[in-house]
């Protein structure tokens, strides 16, 4: 009796290798090269890819002037700036062919986007009056004709109504 429980014992340890062994290696039906095939470009839950601007760069003197001001063209969109008082009150996009995009306002406290650069800069030369430290960033998103998300960030003191309305961002790396 104890040879045949032992026996039987071995037998289902042996056989749950062989099915765990077999389904850690097998790969679901949505994930495999024939992915692509498919045309899947990605779930829901998968971070889109992301170009970061610095929007105050790109914005320069026009902040000075209140109205809408174009700052920026990507493909086939364009993005506006609305200065209100000397602070930008929203960023709109327009699509040349399909009218406006619509824009989401993100914040963080991690620096996004850096300035224009001429070569290497030792960081015992910059000044720290012109670093944003500890600041809060606000970002105005959109997705482009290819799927990239396309932000623009500004220091929280250019912004008009602040961090109102806007979305915490975690960026994917």
């Amino acid at each position: 009796m104890s040879r045949r429980l032992h026996l039987l014992a071995t037998l289902f340890a042996a056989l749950g290798m062989v099915v765990t062994v077999g389904s850690a290696f097998a790969q679901p039906k949505d994930k495999g090269p024939d992915r692509k095939q498919q045309g899947d470009v990605g779930s829901a839950k998968e971070k889109k890819p992301h170009k970061d601007f610095s929007g105050k760069d790109l914005v320069g003197d026009k902040i000075k002037k209140d109205g809408t001001h174009k700052f920026h063209e990507h493909g086939k969109d364009t993005a506006s700036v609305i200065v209100t008082k000397g602070k930008i009150a929203g960023v709109k996009v327009s699509h040349s062919e399909k009218g406006d995009v619509p824009v989401t306002k993100y914040k963080t406290t991690k620096k996004m986007a850096q300035g224009p650069t001429n070569g290497i800069q030792l960081a015992s030369y910059v000044l720290a009056q012109s670093q944003y430290i500890g600041t809060l960033w606000i970002g105005y998103g959109y997705i482009d004709d290819w799927g990239y998300e396309v932000i623009y960030w500004f220091p929280y003191d250019m912004i008009y109504d602040g961090e109102t309305g806007a979305i915490d961002y975690y960026p994917a790396y």
